[in-house]
C-alpha cells in the first residue's frame, strides 16, 4: 500500500481529529483554565475528550452488533466523578468535552457542518461562562457560629461578613447543640443595603452637634430669666430711690 492509499483512506479520520484537537484544546486552554486556573482537570477533560473520540471512530469504522455499541458506552458509564470539589461548571465542562468528542468521532461526512456544530458549542461556553455573568452572583456556602431565627438579621449578618448584597438565602442545616448554622448564600458583589443604610446613619449621627440632642433644662433659661428680672427690677426701683432721697436727706 503506497502513502497516496494510506492518505486517501485515513484523510477523514485525521481530519476529524484535527479538528478535535483544536476544539478540546480551546476549550481546555482558552476557556477554561485561563479563567479558572485548574490544571488537574485539563488532563481529565482531554482524556475523556480523545477516549470518546476514539471510541466513536472504531464503531464508525468497523461493522459491530449494536449491543458492543451499547456496552462500550455502559463501560464509559462506570466512571464516577466523586471528587467533592467539583463544581457545576466543570461538570458543564465534562459534558460539553464528551460532547466534542462524539460528533468528531462519528464522521460526519459534510465538514463545514461538523466545524460549525464546533464553534457554537465553544461559542456557548465563552457567553454564559464568562467573567460578566459570573460577577452578577455568587453561590457561597457559609458556616455561621450562631442560630439565627430571624431572617432580617440573618440577611444582614450575611451581608456584613461578605459584604454584598445578598439576594437569596436559605438555610441548609442547623445544629443546636453547638449553636452554628450552615447558610446556602447568593450573593451579588458590591455594597450591601443594610451596611450602607448603617453608614449614612452613623455619618448623621457624628455630623450633629454634641448638644444638640439635648433638651432645654430649667437651668439653661434660668440665668437669662433672672438677667431679665434683675434688669426690669433695676428700671422700676430707680425712680423710687431717686425720690426717696430727699427724704434721706431730711
Amino acid at each position: 500500500m503506497t502513502s497516496g492509499d494510506l492518505l486517501n483512506r485515513y484523510a477523514g479520520f485525521a481530519t476529524n481529529l484535527g479538528i478535535d484537537l483544536v476544539a478540546i484544546l480551546a476549550m481546555t486552554y482558552v476557556l477554561y483554565f485561563r479563567r479558572h486556573w485548574r490544571s488537574d482537570l485539563l488532563l481529565s477533560y482531554v482524556a475523556l475528550n480523545m477516549g470518546i473520540f476514539i471510541t466513536m471512530s472504531v464503531l464508525g469504522s468497523v461493522r459491530v452488533d449494536i449491543a458492543v455499541g451499547f456496552g462500550l458506552f455502559a463501560i464509559l458509564s462506570i466512571i464516577r466523578l466523586r471528587s467533592s470539589a467539583v463544581t457545576q461548571q466543570e461538570v458543564a465542562y465534562y459534558f460539553v468535552a464528551l460532547v466534542l468528542g462524539l460528533i468528531n468521532g462519528i464522521n460526519l461526512g459534510d465538514r463545514a457542518l461538523l466545524v460549525v456544530m464546533n464553534v457554537v458549542l465553544l461559542v456557548t461556553m465563552f457567553v454564559f461562562d464568562s467573567r460578566v455573568l459570573r460577577e452578577r452572583s455568587r453561590r457561597i456556602e457559609v458556616n455561621l457560629k450562631h442560630v439565627y431565627t430571624d431572617e432580617a438579621a440573618l440577611t444582614a449578618e450575611l451581608e456584613r461578613q461578605l459584604g454584598g448584597y445578598v439576594v437569596y438565602q436559605e438555610i441548609e442545616t442547623i445544629d443546636l447543640v453547638h449553636h452554628h448554622m450552615t447558610v446556602d448564600v447568593r450573593l451579588r458583589p458590591g455594597p450591601a443595603a443594610s451596611a450602607s443604610g448603617s453608614d449614612e446613619e452613623a455619618a448623621t449621627t457624628d455630623a450633629r452637634p454634641a448638644g444638640a440632642a439635648a433638651e432645654p433644662g430649667v437651668d439653661d433659661v434660668a440665668p437669662k430669666e433672672l438677667a431679665v428680672d434683675r434688669a426690669s427690677g433695676d428700671s422700676r426701683a430707680g425712680p423710687g430711690r431717686h425720690s426717696s432721697g430727699p427724704d434721706q436727706t431730711d
